[in-house]
């Protein structure tokens, strides 16, 4: 570092995988002053992708999924501020306010709010029992009891990777399932009309009831649970309603101090924001992504650690940009959905089957020669292969590409 930041402050708003990454990484570059994460949550910071699956079909505490042992945050002197509302940002004096009253200085700021569920406003819905969101422990806590009490009969409202995780968990717990979506196809903003068939299948094939190009227009409480009836009247008994109708990114701490907004907090190669003192990374971020030559905000695990550490590394002194593939992932019943890279944009999808028993194929997508994005299903290796072909921008053969008798190497799809 070209010089000392003994005396100086790094506050971070979040405790999302974003901020503790963040956090442990600016330790990491050499940052020797003072570090504190504000959050509302007052739960110690936990992996959130798990609350869908795996967390909700267990009988694990939430200590269990820890981003960081309580230990750690004091081995590393990084402090916590938990059940804490950061109400401000003052950018001249750069101070943020919290709540409570407090005030607090810093040196340097960091955003990592993520965003929280979207509630609609269906008549009744403030009325109805045993209605969560999933976003928090809590939230998972509350349906796991809500089953385990004796709730048979379960709606989720939308149907996107988060509805339809929930919706294979809670099948698993045994719990009646039935899914709502608007839209004419599970998965239709993020995914192609074949993998939303796919998905489709499978729920149906493990007993989910998928309901599609239906919206909900009231909610009716009563003694016995909740009526939740749709725009062709239907009726469907739900004991426990989880709402996963999509997510509003946290922009109004940036937005309300002058910071730069623009479908997120806009931040630049090295995730600094239009305030040189104030960065921003995770969901909350809208950035530009060099291999696609486009700006995007992304909601997953992956961007939220590399451009964490991209920040920490900046802050410290040293030249970087931010320069990722994205990939995600997905577990529904016995499906890990792995994908990587962005699909949109494509002009054709081309799909490898393998000669296997059960699910294993992979779904890629281009646009002319180029590669923009690879689902794998139960194939490992084919992300492996998309992810290279992506990063390495090479034309691959088509035609051996499907052809599942050719061994699945790179080097026996390239293109001559």
């Amino acid at each position: 570092m070209s010089t000392s930041t003994n005396d100086q402050t790094c506050v971070i708003i979040g405790a999302s995988h974003a901020g503790v990454n963040f956090a442990f990484a600016l330790r990491k570059e050499g940052w020797e002053g003072d570090i504190i994460i504000y959050d509302v949550d007052p739960v110690l910071p936990y992996h959130r992708p798990p609350l869908s699956k795996a967390y909700l079909t267990s009988d694990d505490g939430i200590e269990k999924n820890l981003l960081k042992s309580a230990e750690s945050y004091e081995k590393e002197s990084i402090t916590l501020k938990l059940g804490s509302w950061v109400e401000s940002i003052d950018r001249e004096a750069k101070k943020v306010s919290l709540k409570d009253g407090e005030k607090q200085h810093y040196d340097k700021l960091v955003i990592a709010t993520g965003a929280r569920p979207i509630i609609p406003p269906i008549e009744g819905l403030a009325d109805a029992q045993n209605v969560y969101p999933l976003r928090t422990a809590a939230d998972v806590t509350n349906i796991r009891q809500a089953i385990n009490e004796g709730a048979q009969k379960a709606v989720i409202i939308g149907a996107g990777y988060i509805g339809l995780e929930i919706a294979a968990s809670m099948k698993k717990l045994g719990a009646d399932v039935t899914v709502i979506e608007r839209e004419d196809r599970v998965l239709a903003r993020v995914t192609s009309p074949e993998m939303s068939s796919f998905f489709e299948t499978l729920h149906a094939d493990n007993g989910v009831k998928i309901e599609v190009g239906k919206t909900v227009n009231k909610i009716k409480a009563g003694d016995s649970g909740n009526l939740v009836i749709t725009n062709d009247d239907k009726e469907y008994k739900a004991d426990v309603i989880v709402v996963g109708v999509g997510i509003k990114v946290n922009t109004e701490l940036a937005k309300e101090a002058g910071i730069e907004i623009d479908n997120g907090i806009k931040v630049d190669s090295s995730a600094r924001t239009s305030d040189p003192h104030i960065y921003a990374i995770g969901d909350c971020t809208y950035h530009h992504n060099p291999h696609y030559n486009r700006y995007v905000r992304l909601e997953s695990v992956q961007n939220a650690v590399d451009q964490a550490k991209i920040a920490a590394a900046s802050i410290c002194g040293k030249e970087v940009k931010y320069d990722a593939i994205p990939w995600f992932w997905s577990d529904q019943f016995d499906v890990k959905l792995q994908m990587v890279g962005l699909a949109e944009g494509y002009d054709e999808i081309l799909i490898r089957e393998e000669n296997t028993e059960g699910y294993k194929f992979s779904t890629w997508y281009f646009k002319g020669d180029e590669l923009l994005a690879v689902d794998a299903v139960n194939n490992a290796k084919a992300y492996v292969v998309g992810t290279k072909f992506i990063k390495d921008q090479k034309v691959i053969d088509k035609t051996k590409l499907v052809d599942s008798s050719i061994d699945f190497k790179p080097a026996n799809l390239l293109a001559e």
